[in-house]
């Protein structure tokens, strides 16, 4: 069976310069969402030590990622009788979804560095038996065709490795935000107690002004009477 092996090597240099588009994309959507979760990152950490007193309750509603999954943790932490195995669970949990979501689409990343290289040499291969099938076929032995096919050839491999190289700076790249965002996620959790205290404390405070304003309402009939 003849194999069309010009059309495979443009075939592989075509896939090459996708996987370079995609490259782009991912590492473009990754910067822009991990600045996001950094800006709620910074919000929720002056939320969680106290440097924040406005709009919090507001602020912990949001239903991004971390506020979503902070305020879960928070939420179970306020429980009367909450065992400290339910949090380590409950925690182990949040950090394992907080974790993938962060991570995602970085495999993507990975799998193009990983396979580039290969396809370029597989581009390259086929270039040169295109080459040798062309010098064949004419009967001629022309050093200069012989060197143009071959340097047409290697440009695949070439940018396979380019391609191969920019998606590791890439793939390095995000993986250390991902890390840094995950971290901080997991000393938002462990920092999360004073703020439970806290609610719980003005929600007891609010109980106690309801109830002392309901013994006064009740109360001024009372004093009518008399």
């Amino acid at each position: 069976m003849q194999i069309d092996t010009a059309y495979f090597h443009h075939v592989c240099i075509a896939i090459l310069y996708g996987s370079m588009a995609v490259l782009t994309f991912v590492i473009v959507e990754r910067l822009v969402y991990y600045g996001l979760l950094n800006i709620r990152v910074a919000r929720l950490q002056s939320i969680v030590h106290g440097r924040r007193k406005r709009g919090v309750e507001r602020a912990l509603k949001r239903r991004d990622l971390l506020t979503r999954s902070l305020r879960e943790y928070i939420d179970v932490l306020k429980e009367p009788g909450v065992t400290r195995a339910r949090l380590e669970d409950l925690s182990s949990a949040l950090f394992i979804s907080v974790n993938g979501r962060v991570g995602a689409r970085l495999w993507i990343l990975d799998t193009i560095v990983t396979a580039a290289p290969l396809l370029g040499l597989l581009g390259t291969i086929l270039g040169i038996m295109d080459t040798f099938n062309a010098l064949s076929a004419g009967g001629i032995s022309d050093p200069a065709a012989v060197s143009r096919g071959i340097a047409a050839a290697l440009l695949a491999t070439a940018i396979g490795i380019g391609t191969a190289l920019y998606g590791l700076l890439g793939h390095n790249l995000l993986h250390r935000i991902a890390d840094h965002l995950t971290e901080e996620f997991k000393s938002l959790i462990l920092a999360s107690d004073n703020l439970a205290r806290a609610e719980l404390a003005a929600a007891s405070q609010q109980s106690a002004d309801a109830q002392a304003t309901s013994d006064v309402s009740a109360g001024l009939p009372a004093a009518r009477v008399a």
